[in-house]
């Protein structure tokens, strides 16, 4: 379970996953070693990641889509764990609508599209049919969700709720 500087540090760090522990601590006025510690038991138990982000046009992958996948009945998970085996799939999960499983998928060009669909995904047995949403542009890109802040937000909020009451 989650305490609560172990939420502000994951805050801090999704809003820079390469602040140094030192100003974490300074931070969230507790000692560089309890940062280092907790964040060393949030990795090795696979609750947070520190990876690098990088926007997909930056690195040649031009073309990216989210696709809706309907599957046979049952096949469900089975479907997913092939699909998530795919390099082109950055992102995949279960829905409740319309389809069973939606993916993002990042594609060098329209060629490398057109293969990824009829080569690899629609030959995934259980597979019955896709729809294609293409991005055309990209409007927000974020991986800070949930209580991510820049740092100094919590001393400001205190401020400043302080000030208000």
């Amino acid at each position: 379970m989650l305490d609560d500087l172990d939420r502000q540090i994951i805050s801090l760090l999704q809003y820079d996953g390469r602040m140094p522990f030192t100003a974490i601590a300074a931070e969230l006025d507790t000692t560089e070693g309890t940062v280092r510690r907790r964040v060393k038991q949030l990795t090795e138990s696979g609750t947070m990641q520190i990876v690098a982000i990088v926007e997909a046009h930056n690195m040649g992958w031009e073309e990216a889509a989210m696709i809706g996948i309907s599957v046979r009945a049952n096949l469900t998970s089975i479907v997913a764990d092939e699909i998530a085996k795919l390099p082109g799939v950055s992102y995949l999960f279960q829905a409740a609508g319309d389809y069973d499983l939606i993916a993002e998928v990042y594609c060098r060009d329209r060629d490398h599209f057109v293969s990824f669909l009829n080569d690899e995904l629609h030959q995934i047995e259980g597979v019955e049919r896709t729809q294609t949403f293409m991005m055309l542009k990209m409007h927000k890109l974020s991986y800070r969700w949930g209580e991510a802040h820049p740092p100094g937000f919590a001393q400001e909020y205190d401020d400043n709720n302080r000030e208000s009451k």
